[in-house]
């Protein structure tokens, strides 16, 4: 599995990931914390009919599947091979990375294009300034 060859070698994590290992591991904990809140938020509004913990386990560690989401933005596989690599159904990955992104995009700062792209100016403005600055 990914995450597990990223565990033995953690300084090739930059190349498969696009970030340090250091970086991952902040932004599993920050990542694993806010699901923690949103799962707590869940649990005061739902009605129990079986008692907590139960029903199918998890086949992923939140480490896994976030490693998963960014596995995928960085090498934009389809979801039937990423399923393989984390050894899970093509449905359970694509789940999964949905689920993960919308943490993800709360945790991490927008990027700039996403800043501006309310606003067409500033959109236009700053699509002008990066297509001057293209190598």
């Amino acid at each position: 599995m990914v995450f597990d060859y990223i565990q033995k070698y953690p300084l090739r994590t930059k190349q498969i990931l696009g970030i340090s290992y250091e970086q991952l591991q902040s932004l599993i904990n920050c990542a694993r914390q806010r699901h923690q809140e949103i799962k707590t938020k869940q649990e005061i509004r739902k009605i129990r009919v079986n008692a907590a913990g139960g029903g199918r386990p998890e086949k992923l560690l939140i480490s896994e599947q976030v490693c998963l989401c960014l596995f995928y933005l960085r090498q934009m596989t389809t979801f039937q091979v990423l399923g393989m690599l984390f050894g899970i159904s093509k449905t359970e990955a694509n789940d999964t990375f949905d689920y993960w992104i919308s943490i993800l995009r709360d945790i991490l700062p927008a990027s700039l294009l996403e800043q501006v792209s309310n606003n067409e100016s500033d959109l236009l403005f700053v699509q002008e300034i990066l297509t001057n600055f293209r190598l």
